[in-house]
Formats: C-alpha cells, structure tokens, sequence
C-alpha cells in the first residue's frame, strides 16, 4: 500500500484513478498530456463533497433553517478549510506538479491543495463508490463539525489554530484532558492543547468538546508558538 494510502486507510482498486487525483494540470500541460490532470475529478468530488456534509450537517442541526445550514456547509468546504484537511494527510507530498509550479511554491499552495483534495474524493468515489467517500470526508471533518454543534454561530477555534500550525508544519495539535471536577450533572473538564511537545495553553468548559475548543481559543489569543 501507497504512503498516501496508509494515511487515509483506503486501498485504490484502480491505481489509474489515484495517479489522475494527483497530477496537476501544470504536470499534464508540461508532459503533453492536457486531458490527463485532476480537473475533472475535482469537479465530481466538490459534488461529493457538498452532498456528504450538507447531509451530516441536516442531521446535526435538526433546527437549523436552510440560511443558516447553509452558512455552516461554506465554513466547513471553503478552499482554506480543504486545503487544511488536505495538509492533515500530507497530500501536498504527493501531488505531481510541473517543474514551473514545484519551483513557486506550489506544493504548499492552498488552491493546490484543495483542488487535489477535492479531486482524491472524486477518485475514491469512482474507485468504490459513495460508502468509503463519505467515511474518509466524517473522519477528516469530525473535529471541524463538533467544533460547530460547540460553537454554531463562531469560527471554529480548533480548526483556526490547526490552519495556523500546520501552515508551520504538518503536525497536527493534539488535545488532552487534564482534569475533571464538579458533581456528575455540573461537571467541568479542563483541557489542554499541546504543539510539537508545547503546551500552548489551556481551557475549561462544561464538556469535552467545549474544554478543548476554549483551549484553542486561547492558544490563538496567546500565540506562544511564535516566541
């Protein structure tokens, strides 16, 4: 099994559909090969995309108006949060580019990088169908969509701090609970949010979810990564 492969736990049937996911139109464009890039896969996987979580977010926000639902689907698929979720499985490493693009920066680049996301969600649709698509899309996103049902109506702290570290180096955050107090029906947790073996700071909250994302709130207003 591919590196790539390892990492988002899924097993290509067609190795032709992962080498098209991955090929950069500036690749195909320098090989001679102009219909042989990811376009057309990052068309398919943008509808895939939309589809998965506009319906996990129906069914987690059962009173939520059409505005509203939609408001939430464009926090969680805009072009900076796929190209978060794609620096979550290194896919940047992965993607083959033309030598002109390679030399600019464009392995980093969050346009990149969302397109080749997009486009490896089209390839694993095609490849097995909707099931393992919509699996890959709930595990990247589960922390971003908890982050909403938290905080339905803010950005999602824990998804700005990880777009900011990660802009640094692909290592993701890591969350830790550190504490528990109060009686069962008044409960509070403390978190704590650690980077590259760091404690950036830490947050309470009346449950888990909660603890964390004030942890990563606090890590944004500290900043301490920086020092």
């Amino acid at each position: 099994m591919q590196p790539l492969e390892s990492r988002i736990n899924y097993k290509f049937r067609n190795s032709f559909l992962l080498a098209e996911a991955l090929t950069h139109p500036s690749l195909a464009y320098e090989s001679n090969r102009p219909h042989f890039d990811n376009q057309r896969l990052e068309f398919l996987g943008d509808a895939v995309l939309q589809l998965v979580v506009t319906e996990e977010l129906y069914k987690r926000f059962p009173g939520s108006p059409e505005g509203h639902l939609t408001k939430l689907r464009s926090r969680v698929v805009s072009r900076r949060a796929l190209a978060r979720f794609a620096m979550m499985i290194h896919l940047g490493d992965y993607v083959l580019l033309g030598k002109g693009e390679e030399s600019t920066g464009g392995r980093r680049r969050l346009s990149t990088l969302a397109d080749a996301f997009e486009s490896l969600i089209g390839a694993i649709y095609l490849d097995t169908g909707p099931k393992e698509a919509q699996r890959l899309i709930l595990e990247l996103f589960e922390g971003e969509i908890d982050g909403m049902v938290t905080s339905p109506d803010e950005r999602n702290p824990k998804g700005e701090l990880q777009e900011c570290l990660q802009a640094i180096h692909p290592i993701a955050p890591a969350y830790r609970i550190v504490s528990e107090s109060g009686p069962d029906h008044r409960r509070v947790f403390q978190a704590e949010v650690v980077w590259q073996e760091k404690i950036l700071a830490a947050g309470k909250g009346k449950s888990k979810k909660e603890a964390e994302a004030r942890a990563a709130a606090e890590a944004m207003r500290l900043r301490n990564w920086e020092d």
